[in-house]
């Protein structure tokens, strides 16, 4: 028994590759430039919102930083005032936290491992008795000098 063949006229045939090759055309067809312009400009918007978040994380990195850098010092002094009886002076500084002060440490003992610097490279500041408190720890910032917005704010214990 033979299957009969269904064979198609040559036109229908014609036809149908035409069909195919033109959906197959539009298929291949490239962007348009306005297709273009338009991602670009979403692009742009999109840079323009977060670069200059991601451009503002090393200052907010380095004044995180120098926070908890004072508070160790703070809690350091504390330790310090809980041996002797006071604060050492302003003269003595930071370093009688990691070296034993000529005069006046009886019950003195390694209160800090090193004196760090702050994230900008300076020494800490100290002052005892403060002007914001019994003591002052306090960073001047990236610029280095009182006062200052942004990165040159300065950071102290005050703040914490």
């Amino acid at each position: 028994m033979s299957i009969p063949s269904r064979s198609l006229p040559a036109s229908a045939l014609s036809r149908s590759r035409r069909a195919f090759r033109a959906g197959h055309a539009c298929r291949q067809r490239g962007f348009s430039l306005i297709e273009i312009m338009v991602v670009v400009v979403i692009m742009g918007i999109l840079a323009a919102l977060v670069v200059p978040n991601l451009l503002d994380r090393p200052d907010q990195a380095r004044a995180v930083a120098a926070r908890q850098d004072i508070a160790s010092i703070a809690q350091a002094l504390k330790l310090y005032r809980l041996d002797n009886g006071r604060y050492p002076s302003s003269e003595q500084g930071l370093r009688a936290l990691v070296e034993r002060p000529a005069n006046g440490a009886n019950n003195w003992r390694n209160y800090l491992e090193r004196l760090p610097n702050d994230p900008w490279g300076q020494p800490y500041q100290y002052l005892s008795p403060g002007v914001h408190g019994e003591f002052d720890v306090f960073s001047l910032g990236a610029d280095s000098q009182p006062g200052g917005d942004g990165a040159d704010a300065d950071i102290g214990s005050w703040m914490l």
